[in-house]
């Protein structure tokens, strides 16, 4: 087995003839294969799954067209990175008949709206045709001044047939495989790891392959599962591993141990987690497991959330660490998660129970004839700014929704409403 070039690497395709899937694109009439014939090429953004050929793809076009190709990882790349291969771009344009090199961004979704911005003016005058991969809704991740700059191309998810097309490919094609003696006897578990991933199933094939010394190689599900589960990786994004490690996470903060947050938050940085996932689910732990306990929580998850949506990588994970500290020191309740769970489950009980008529609005004549909200009291005109009156239907009045745990913050609620209701809301 070669221990320098993985297999997916050695099968990538050296033409858009010779490029697997997405014919949806690259059918000899589709769309994007007409603009890169014709050599008239706007900026694009990929948008599709891992392992569908994106990279690829943005390769195959600049050695079709002839282009200069420059690439940058948005991962690895800031504002000065951005900037000196434009500088460089713009040059080589000059010297190459004013043919405007391609600059490819892979995860493009994880620039922030400055490194975004340093983009516009390049893309702007053509200094550069600019190819954004991405695996991310690009409404959501790409700020709208470049979104409208560039043409999105969806590419779709591989089909059984195109994988074991490529398995068959590997087998006869490789330089390593094609000198081995291999039955794929059983395909299923294979496809279904890949999860139509072209990359991942090949990753996954060359290790099974590997795996047993002298052929015949005799490819069974059972094989395949084997030698997968004693080979885990550290961390995929898009696997079951995925889901433990941000359940480990979730669960270090909700038990208030803040080194084994950032020992998992540390992982998924590590692994190339996406920062506005893990400040999203930060965010909903602020409301969920925290709550009334300390509110504060959640303003300081939205402004990380916020800041990673400006920062990105790698700085990112600094703003992670201080939220996913913070977040497991600070005293926890439930009790906003429990009401909205039992407020809904009386909402499906009872059905559509009437608004009580002091409640409703009175828009018309005819609706305050009818005595809609015409015993509303309005509370600013109390002393206090408060007084006590009925605002649930009344087959449920009294019915109280909010069951504190043993934080104060949470007792401080239910209390105010017990004496603030003259005891309607039993503790």
């Amino acid at each position: 087995m070669s221990g320098h070039i993985p297999l997916a690497e050695r099968l990538r395709p050296n033409s858009l003839d010779e490029y697997l899937g997405q014919r949806h694109l690259m059918a000899p009439n589709a769309g994007l294969r007409r603009a890169i014939d014709s050599g008239v090429l706007p900026s694009l953004i990929l948008w599709g799954p891992p392992g569908v050929g994106k990279t690829t793809l943005a390769n195959l076009i600049a050695k079709k067209m002839d282009r200069p190709f420059y690439s940058l990882s948005a991962v690895h790349s800031g504002v000065k990175e951005v900037r000196e291969v434009i500088a460089q771009a713009e040059q080589n344009t000059i010297f190459n008949a004013g043919k405007s090199p391609i600059l490819f961004i892979d995860e493009i979704h994880r620039f922030s709206k400055s490194q975004q911005d340093s983009l516009l003016g390049a893309v702007e005058k053509g200094a550069v045709t600019l190819i954004g991969a991405t695996t991310e809704n690009p409404s959501f991740e790409v700020i709208s001044a470049l979104l409208s700059r560039c043409q999105v191309y969806v590419l779709e998810s591989h089909s059984i047939e195109d994988l074991q097309l490529l398995l068959n490919k590997a087998m006869q094609e490789d330089s390593i495989l094609s000198k081995r003696d291999i039955e794929l006897r059983e395909t299923e578990a294979l496809l279904k790891l890949s999860g139509g991933d072209a990359r991942r199933l090949l990753n996954v094939f060359e290790l099974v392959v590997g795996t047993i010394a002298n052929d015949p190689v005799v490819i069974t599900n059972d094989v395949v599962m084997s030698s997968a589960q004693q080979n885990t990786v550290l961390y995929d994004k898009t696997g079951e591993q995925h889901y433990d490690i941000v359940s480990a996470f979730i669960k270090s903060i909700r038990g208030s141990d803040a080194n084994g947050a950032v020992y998992w938050l540390a992982r998924m940085v590590e692994g190339g987690e996406d920062p506005k996932f893990i400040a999203r689910r930060m965010l909903i732990l602020a409301s969920e497991d925290i709550g009334l306990a300390n509110p504060t929580a959640l303003v300081i998850a939205n402004t990380t959330f916020q800041s990673v949506q400006m920062i990105g990588w790698p700085e990112s994970r600094i703003i992670l660490s201080q939220c996913a500290i913070y977040l497991a020191h600070s005293p926890k309740g439930n009790a906003a998660y429990v009401a909205i769970n039992k407020a809904q489950r009386v909402v499906r009980e009872t059905g559509d129970l009437s608004v009580p008529i002091h409640l409703r609005n009175a828009p018309t004549k005819l609706m305050k004839s009818m005595g809609y909200g015409e015993e509303y009291q309005y509370p600013h005109d109390f002393q206090g700014n408060f007084v006590a009156q009925e605002y649930l239907p009344d087959a449920i009045s009294g019915l109280n929704f909010i069951e504190p745990g043993t934080s104060p913050k949470e007792k401080e609620v239910l209390d105010a409403l017990h004496i603030k209701f003259n005891g309607k809301y039993k503790k």
